[in-house]
């Protein structure tokens, strides 16, 4: 290439250059900004259950969100651990391993549900099966599920 094509090369290039660090003094219309912020806006957020969570979001999720029946929950949340045997949990419907559990009652086994427990190394229940969307009235139903085919 000669010194002309570098030349105009150069030129061209400080033209391009030149034109995009103009991009900032653009002004938008309201309905633009409105647009682009709803294209960034983030997808969803995240519900550690927390207590340090806004009491709006506390206040705002009622005790059975979406109705989901124990069944459904089951399959959803829970299916992962008791319908495998995963992470130590005992399967649903082997009657020797729930026996002990049940004897302890609903209200324990559904308060180790919603809160999670972890009776030895390697076996853990997290809460709410790891699905914090979930109500503690879905959990109940689930739970109430697994021990009516595990008797």
């Amino acid at each position: 290439m000669n010194k002309k094509g570098l030349v105009l090369i150069s030129v061209l290039f400080s033209i391009l250059l030149a034109g995009c660090s103009d991009s900032g003094n653009v002004e938008q219309s309201a309905e633009e900004a409105a647009a682009i912020n709803d294209r960034i806006k983030p997808v969803g957020t995240v519900n550690t259950g927390a207590a340090s969570a806004p009491a709006t979001q506390q206040a705002s999720a009622p005790a059975a969100s979406s109705g989901k029946s124990g069944k459904d929950v089951y399959t959803m949340a829970c299916f992962a651990c008791h319908g495998t045997g995963a992470a130590g949990a005992p399967k649903m419907g082997d009657k020797g391993l729930w026996s002990s559990r049940i004897a302890q009652g609903m209200d324990v086994l559904t308060e180790h549900a919603i809160k999670g427990f972890s009776s030895k190394p390697g076996s853990m229940m997290p809460a709410k099966g790891g699905n914090m969307s979930l109500s503690d009235a879905e959990v109940k139903a689930a739970v109430e599920y697994i021990v009516s085919n595990s008797k």
